[in-house]
């Protein structure tokens, strides 16, 4: 009768545990899926849209005074031979290219005008911004594939004082136009390997990492 007792309190304590685990796990919030660390099978990204401070190649053929290597300034617009202040920050390549063909085409008949993006820093919505406890904070311009693990050897990993584990992703859903969170395990991804902590990210992710308070 004695050993009964023992057994009831702890297949009680077990049940309470269980409960409390599991309610636990449902208010921890989302959770992103893990990432492979390398992707099985590269998919492109989303068509690139021009930022300011990129570097762009504007060739027209057969026109190699017309051609120019230029800097979007810091007000979206670039300048080259025969065009002043053409709009290019938020457009794809071939739209600025499209506008560019028009523009020149009060001088030049039919002209066949091609952008390439040389250097590139992207729209705010098409970074990644790492900021908080790592080596170097920075906003980084977002590639296809990118993950979790990418990012942070960009900036360096985590600095002495970071809490890894406690960082978190904000990312903005365009569908519903709402703000959600997801916690990370930054330092079980680069202090243990843990590869389900590695993540993918998208375009505009933000990743925060606080400080540890010991």
């Amino acid at each position: 009768m004695r050993s009964g007792v023992p057994v009831r309190v702890l297949l009680a304590v077990g049940a309470a545990a269980s409960v409390l685990g599991g309610c636990a796990s449902s208010a921890s919030g989302p959770v992103l899926p893990p990432a492979t660390y390398v992707a099985s099978k590269e998919q492109p990204g989303e068509e690139y849209v021009i930022g300011p401070l990129d570097q762009l190649n504007v060739f027209v053929w057969r026109n190699p005074e017309l051609s120019a290597k230029v800097q979007v300034r810091p007000d979206g617009r670039i300048t080259t031979p025969l065009i002043n202040d053409m709009p290019a920050v938020g457009k794809t390549p071939s739209v600025l290219a499209a506008d560019m063909k028009q523009a020149l085409g009060q001088y030049v008949k039919d002209p066949i005008v091609s952008v390439i993006v040389e250097n590139f820093s992207g729209t705010y919505s098409q970074q990644v911004r790492v900021i908080g406890a790592t080596e170097k904070p920075a906003s980084i311009p977002y590639r296809a594939n990118m993950t979790l693990l990418d990012a942070m050897i960009a900036v360096g990993g985590l600095n002495q004082y970071a809490a890894g584990n406690k960082a978190k992703l904000v990312r903005h859903d365009r569908k519903t136009g709402e703000q959600q969170e997801y916690k990370l395990q930054i330092a079980d991804l680069l202090k243990k390997g843990d590869s389900s902590a590695n993540v993918s990210l998208q375009p505009g992710d933000v990743i925060i990492i606080p400080e540890s308070m010991f």
